[in-house]
């Protein structure tokens, strides 16, 4: 009986926290969202709107560490029990990456309002971020779910996240060598499509936790890139 008790209790802790994971992600798909849309509408108080919340992010990221490291110290999980544990961790710190680059989204539209539009790249990086964002849902719906082939799928479509990276990659270089006035606002826009990049590998590593979660082990192979061309030409360093 008393098993049964400390059991039952561990599951309403892991309850609990699950649902502090589920409201952080759904912050992070609104930022990801409003800071795209801000970019796209030239939208100043959306854009300051989405940079404030992120502190929201910031403090449940907290909390869920503070419920952790409770859970641990009083029912001591171990085998799969730790396991679940330990990957709430990193899922939540993976949200809350993804929400600081939000936040830088939103930033760098705010500074893009007082430049001329770049041809339809505000459209394009949308198209991207809202990309991102359906993967996450994913992510998270395989999380709670312990759905690994969903799992699976999302980390298959960082591929197209990726594509689409290097195609406005290339698209910004013809815009700044066609015309020089450019250079400074695809710079702006560069960083915005590199971040939002970089979220959808942060959404991958949420999908990799739900692997591991299910199976007991990581993916074999790291996803590989579809094309390396901005890096492999230009010599960035990823």
């Amino acid at each position: 009986m008393q098993d049964q008790h400390i059991a039952s209790a561990y599951d309403r802790d892991l309850e609990a926290i699950q649902a502090l994971i589920m409201k952080m992600g759904g912050l992070v798909e609104d930022a990801i969202t409003n800071a795209a849309r801000a970019l796209e509408t030239r939208d100043d108080e959306m854009a300051e709107a989405v940079r404030r919340g992120d502190a929201a992010v910031d403090r449940l990221e907290e909390q869920i560490n503070e419920e952790v490291a409770r859970v641990i110290a009083l029912r001591a999980p171990t085998a799969r029990d730790l396991r679940v544990v330990l990957s709430v961790l990193k899922i939540s710190s993976n949200l809350e990456r993804i929400g600081d680059y939000a936040k830088n989204l939103a930033k760098r539209a705010s500074v893009l309002t007082q430049m001329q539009p770049v041809g339809d790249s505000a459209s394009t990086l949308r198209r991207m971020a809202q990309q991102v964002r359906a993967m996450l849902k994913d992510a998270l719906d395989a999380y709670v779910q312990r759905d690994e082939a969903l799992a699976l799928d999302v980390r298959d479509r960082d591929v197209e996240v990726d594509q689409m990276y290097n195609n406005i990659f290339r698209a910004f270089i013809t815009h700044m060598m066609e015309d020089p006035r450019n250079i400074t606002a695809c710079m702006h826009l560069h960083f915005i499509a590199k971040n939002t990049e970089r979220m959808g590998d942060h959404v991958t590593s949420i999908a990799d936790q739900v692997v591991y979660l299910t199976t007991g082990s990581m993916p074999d192979e790291s996803r590989q890139k579809k094309d390396r061309t901005p890096f492999e030409t230009h010599g960035a360093v990823r």
